[in-house]
């Protein structure tokens, strides 16, 4: 079977000239990749700098940038995963973007951060409801899957994987204070279990707050659905494109067949 070419950018905060991620995107184009995924406050900066923007600078940043990849997604003919904040009247939304050369359309992150020293529930708007599937759509017969990398915790959003049977799962993050290890373990658990890839993108980058630094690593990269790594990159502003392949994870759940046994059962009360 044919597969997929998909790329992680791993990139800091973006200025508003469009050169440098051209030059990626020229790379990512040779080699006939379809999808690129970008990672958290990439296009804006962090949350707590946000805080000392004014709300029209923020307003005006997300507006130049999503004008700016629409022009791009058409040029290149791709689609661009890539989170945003959405400023609409007084009030801050975390969001995620999926751009194609056709049509623009967000998904809401639905459960964000709830930390006293990181704590995006108190600055964005984000509504607290029951929740609901994470934005699922089809790319070339595969079925592709986007949450926040904060999601990627929590087991209803990934029992939507499993029920929607998603072939890869997009996870832009902004993974700090070297906790390399403990997401290299999360992503390879729920790639093995859920038999699908997992594509992360992290962001680089520095904050310092006070007297503690915040150091955004990398470490983007690519699981499949046998949880190994295929693919990963350091912690210097690049780009990983790999090609996925459907039959890969054919294979995976036929041998393993945890998905079969759940969906032979009733759900849990």
């Amino acid at each position: 079977m044919k597969g997929l070419t998909i790329a992680a950018l791993q990139l800091p905060t973006l200025g508003m000239n469009a050169t440098r991620l051209e030059f990626y995107l020229k790379k990512a184009k040779e080699r006939e990749s379809e999808i690129i995924l970008f990672g958290e406050y990439v296009l804006n900066h962090f949350f707590k700098e946000l805080e000392k923007m004014s709300r029209n600078m923020v307003k005006e940043q997300t507006r130049k940038h999503l004008k700016m990849l629409e022009e791009l997604a058409k040029s290149y003919d791709m689609t661009f995963i890539v989170p945003i904040v959405l400023v609409k009247k007084k009030q801050y939304y975390k969001t995620i973007a999926k751009i194609t050369p056709k049509k623009t359309d967000f998904y809401i992150q639905q459960i964000l951060i709830p930390y006293e020293h990181w704590d995006e529930v108190d600055f964005f708007d984000n509504e607290v409801k029951p929740l609901h599937k994470p934005m699922i759509f089809r790319h070339k017969g595969f079925k592709i899957a986007v949450m926040g990398g904060y999601e990627l915790h929590f087991d209803p959003l990934w029992d939507a994987v499993r029920r929607k049977k998603v072939d890869i799962v997009l996870l832009p993050t902004a993974s700090t204070f070297g906790s390399h290890d403990r997401w290299r373990e999360l992503i390879k658990s729920r790639a093995f279990l859920y038999g699908c890839y997992v594509l992360r993108a992290n962001r680089l980058g520095e904050y310092v707050d006070g007297k503690t630094k915040w150091r955004f690593y990398g470490d983007s990269m690519l699981v499949s659905p046998e949880g190994e790594i295929e693919m990963m990159l350091e912690d210097k502003e690049s780009m990983l494109i790999e090609n996925i392949s459907k039959q890969a994870v054919k294979e995976h759940r036929n041998s393993w067949k945890f998905l079969h046994e759940i969906n032979r059962r009733e759900e849990l009360p």
